[in-house]
C-alpha cells in the first residue's frame, strides 16, 4: 500500500488530468459557437447553422462530463486533503464558491436555450445565450485560476495556529484573488484551449478531406480554414507569452524555474536545452544538464530568466529546502516547449500552402494535422504537471507543505484503493466520452433545418 501523502497526490492528479480534458474543449469551442452563431444570425447562411449545430454537440458533452468530474475535484479537498480545507478554507473556499454560482449557473441555465432553443426564440436572444454560455464558460476558467494562483504566489493572508493547527485567514482580498500570477495563467491558458480545440477541429476535417469520405466537402473545409486561422493566431502567441511567463516563474518560483531547467549548483551562463535526449536510464530520472545528450543555446537559460543577460545567475535547487520531482519537471517542460514550436509550424506549413492555393491537396499536411489534433490537449496536460509538480514539496508556496495538508485520518490502504477505484473509473469515463465524441464525428455534417438566405450553391466567405 501506497503511504496516505503518496496516494492521496497521484489520485489527485489522475482526477486533474482527465478532467482538464472537458473544459479545455468547452472554453476552447466558446469563442468558436459565438462566431459561428454570430455570422448564422447576420448573413443567414446555412453552413453557420451546420457548424454550430456540430460543435455545439460535442460542447455540450464537454460540459456535462466536465461539470461532473469537476465536482469529484472538490470533494477531494474534504476525503483527501481534509487539513488543507480546514487550514485554507477561509481564503480557498470563496473563489470557488463564486465560480460556482456566478459561472456554472450562468452557462447552465443559457446552455438549454442554446442547444434547444433556437426554434423557440428570437435571433438576438439566441446570439445573446451564446455569448452568455461562453462568459459562463470563461468566468468558471478565472475562478478557479482564481484560487490556484493563489496558491503559486499566496498573498493577502496571515497565519495563525489554532487548536495546534495553522489556520490562514484572508485579510486582503485584492492583493490574494490578483495576485501577480493570476494574468500570467489566465491568457496562457485560454490561449492554450482555443489552440487545442483548433488542432482538434483541424485534425478532424482534414481526416474527412484526404479520406475523401465527406458527406459535405463544404463543410470541412470551412472547418478546416476557420480552424486554421485561430492557429496562425493562437500558436505564435502561446509561445511569445510562454518566454514571459517563464520569466515571471523565475522571479516568484525560483525553485521550479530550476527544476524546469534541472539546475543543481547555482550557476551563471547556463544553457537552454531546445532539445534533450536522455543516455540511460538514470539521466531520464535524474536530468542533469552535463548528463544528456541536447542541443542548446549558451547561456540560454539565463538569457530567459533574466530577459536578456546571457550571464545571469540561476539559482540551484540545492538552496533550497526540499525540490520537486525534478525528472518529471523538466521533460514536461520540454515537451510543453518542443510541442509549442510544432504548432507554430503547422500553422504556417497551413498559411502557405492556403495561400499557393493547394491547402486541400497537400497530403502530407493533412495527415500531420491529423496526427496533431490531439496534441494541444496532450501539451497543456504537461503544463499543468509543469505547474503543479514543480511548486512541490508545498502545497502552498513557502506556506504549507502537501504532506501537512493532507487528511489526517486517512489511511494508506484507504488512499490506495480509491486510487485504483479512480483509475478504473476514469479509464471507463475516457473511453464512453471518446466514444460518443467518435459517434457525433462520424455523423458528419449535420442536415440544414432552417430557411436561410443564401442562393443555391453559394459559397461561404471563408472560401473564397
Amino acid at each position: 500500500m501506497l503511504d496516505p501523502t503518496t496516494a492521496s497526490r497521484l489520485q489527485f492528479a489522475l482526477t486533474t488530468i482527465v478532467h482538464i480534458i472537458f473544459p479545455v474543449m468547452s472554453m476552447g469551442l466558446a469563442p468558436f459557437l459565438v462566431y459561428f452563431t454570430w455570422k448564422e444570425v447576420r448573413t443567414g447562411k446555412a453552413i453557420y447553422e451546420q457548424l454550430r449545430r456540430f460543435w455545439v454537440r460535442i460542447f455540450a458533452v464537454s460540459f456535462v462530463v466536465g461539470t461532473v468530474t469537476g465536482l469529484v475535484l472538490e470533494f477531494e479537498f474534504g476525503t483527501n486533503f481534509a487539513m488543507f480545507a480546514a487550514a485554507a478554507g477561509d481564503l480557498f473556499g470563496g473563489p470557488l464558491a463564486v465560480e460556482g454560482m456566478m459561472a456554472f449557473f450562468l452557462e447552465a441555465t443559457f446552455l438549454g436555450i442554446f442547444v434547444f432553443g433556437r426554434e423557440r426564440v428570437s435571433d438576438r436572444l439566441y446570439l445573446l445565450s451564446s455569448i452568455l454560455v461562453g462568459l459562463g464558460t470563461w468566468l468558471s476558467a478565472v475562478w478557479i485560476l482564481v484560487a490556484n494562483s493563489w496558491m503559486q504566489t499566496p498573498r493577502g493572508y496571515s497565519v495563525a495556529m489554532k487548536n495546534g493547527h495553522p489556520v490562514i485567514t484572508l485579510v486582503d482580498p485584492i492583493a490574494a484573488y490578483a495576485n501577480p500570477r493570476f494574468p500570467w495563467m489566465f491568457v496562457h491558458m485560454q490561449n492554450a484551449a482555443v489552440l487545442s480545440v483548433a488542432l482538434f477541429m483541424a485534425g478532424v476535417a482534414a481526416y474527412y478531406i484526404r479520406s475523401g469520405r465527406a458527406n459535405d466537402e463544404r463543410f470541412w473545409r470551412a472547418t478546416l480554414k476557420i480552424a486554421l486561422v485561430a492557429m496562425l493566431i493562437t500558436a505564435p502567441l502561446q509561445v511569445i507569452h510562454g518566454d514571459a511567463y517563464a520569466r515571471h516563474v523565475a522571479i516568484t518560483q525560483p525553485q521550479k524555474f530550476a527544476a524546469m531547467e534541472a539546475v543543481w549548483e547555482t550557476a551563471s551562463y547556463v544553457p537552454e536545452y531546445i532539445v534533450a535526449f536522455p543516455t540511460s536510464l538514470s539521466d531520464i530520472l535524474n536530468p542533469r544538464a552535463k548528463d544528456i545528450f541536447g542541443i542548446g543555446i549558451p547561456g540560454g537559460a539565463s538569457w530567459l530568466v533574466s530577459g536578456g543577460n546571457s550571464q545571469a545567475q540561476i539559482t540551484g535547487l540545492n538552496q533550497f529546502q526540499g525540490s520537486p520531482p525534478v525528472a518529471i519537471v523538466f521533460w514536461s517542460f520540454r515537451l510543453m516547449v518542443g510541442l509549442g514550436f510544432w504548432f507554430i509550424a503547422l500553422a504556417l506549413w497551413g498559411g502557405f500552402r492556403w495561400r499557393a492555393g493547394e491547402l486541400f491537396e497537400d497530403n502530407r499536411f493533412l495527415r500531420a494535422l491529423i496526427w496533431s489534433s490531439l496534441l494541444g490537449f496532450f501539451a497543456v496536460e504537461v503544463g499543468w504537471i509543469v505547474t503543479e509538480v514543480g511548486r512541490q514539496p508545498w502545497v502552498v508556496q513557502g506556506v504549507m507543505k502537501t504532506s501537512a495538508g493532507v487528511s489526517s485520518g486517512l489511511t494508506g490502504g484507504e488512499a490506495t484503493l480509491t486510487l485504483l477505484g479512480f483509475v478504473g473509473a476514469y479509464s471507463a469515463l475516457l473511453v464512453v466520452y471518446g466514444y460518443v465524441v467518435r459517434r457525433i464525428i462520424r455523423g458528419g455534417a449535420p442536415e440544414v433545418q432552417r430557411t436561410h438566405r443564401e442562393t443555391p450553391g453559394q459559397e461561404v466567405a471563408v472560401d473564397d
